[in-house]
């Protein structure tokens, strides 16, 4: 069976790149990279989720090419990176280090996002030389550092042993997705999106999710599974903002709670109602737009941004769903 391909028109269709390149990781593999914008504008460095790949930021690099250097690469075994023996925390910061080596100038500072797991790799690599080297500012999107499996919600049930027993054998299951049908959407839609998130916004994310290999999927999980990166978020010491659904079943709002208090140098909790995991999706604009507004704080100067806050008071920025 093919694996499903992107949706092809829209803000979900993902945008033809400046150039593409591959990068060698520390133990060979090769990742699959795309830069996008203009060569001399700020940067800012994508890092997707499990399951996902480039195309999961196309609403973000369609808004951000006009005026930033955006940089996306596919995670070892997603998108068009092929997979490798090797499904390490060592190695999504090692990919990481890489693809800032490869695509940045040294000493060039850039805004790293991560989403879901791709917030994982940034605390990941949160105490190497070279991510130190090129982050000025992060933005974590529904993420969390641990207890990932245990604290899911993505099962109607009762905390405790049975259910997180359950949701790691849902999650790590090696059984095919099958094709993106209507049940197979809605599926997806409960486990990771908010109720009200539009058609079109499914169908995206469901393209994206149902083209990962199930080996791949199943690999990762049971990383995910056993994560343990509190330790990383405790070395995040350049400002970090972080971002999580309000409905997310996936990681929920405890994560991002820790996150703020563990944080040396936070500067905003944004909140937002009614969205599920899938922010940058979901809520394209607002996404965007903390994007734009760290960029030109810690990036370009040349924004206002928010004051640092630090664990004690973290800022919080309560914000609605956007519409479809």
């Amino acid at each position: 069976m093919s694996r499903p391909i992107p949706v092809a028109h829209g803000r979900y269709a993902p945008p033809a790149p400046s150039r593409e390149l591959t990068v060698v990781s520390a133990d060979g593999a090769r990742l699959h990279a795309e830069v996008h914008g203009p060569e001399n504008a700020p940067p800012v460095v994508l890092s997707h989720g499990w399951t996902c790949s480039t195309a999961f930021w196309a609403a973000q690099i369609r808004d951000l090419a006009t005026d930033h250097r955006v940089i996306a690469y596919d995670q070892r075994g997603h998108g068009r990176s092929p997979a490798s023996p090797a499904c390490t925390t060592r190695a999504l910061a090692d990919d990481l280090e890489a693809v800032l080596a490869r695509t940045l100038a040294p000493g060039e500072k850039a805004l790293i996002v991560g989403h879901s797991m791709g917030g994982m790799t940034i605390m990941a690599a949160a105490a190497r030389p070279r991510f130190r080297e090129h982050a000025a500012a992060v933005l974590l999107c529904s993420t969390g550092s641990s207890r990932l499996v245990a604290e899911a919600r993505v099962l109607p049930m009762r905390a405790g042993r049975v259910r997180t027993w359950i949701t790691g054998r849902i999650l790590g299951s090696s059984a095919p997705l099958g094709p993106v049908t209507p049940v197979a959407k809605s599926i997806l839609k409960y486990a990771t999106m908010g109720a009200g998130s539009a058609p079109h916004m499914v169908e995206a994310c469901a393209r994206i999710v149902h083209a990962c290999p199930r080996a791949v999927r199943r690999a990762w999980a049971g990383v995910l599974e056993a994560l343990d990166l509190d330790h990383g978020v405790r070395e995040l010491h350049m400002p970090t903002a972080v971002v999580h659904g309000a409905s997310d079943r996936l990681t929920p709002a405890v994560h991002a709670r820790a996150l703020v208090a563990a944080l040396p140098r936070c500067v905003g909790l944004t909140e937002l109602h009614g969205v599920g995991h899938m922010t940058p999706i979901e809520a394209p604009d607002l996404v965007t737009g903390r994007i734009r507004d760290l960029v030109g704080t810690y990036v370009s100067g040349t924004g206002a941004g928010p004051e640092d806050t630090h664990r004690s008071s973290p800022a919080r920025i309560k914000q609605t769903k956007e519409g479809a």
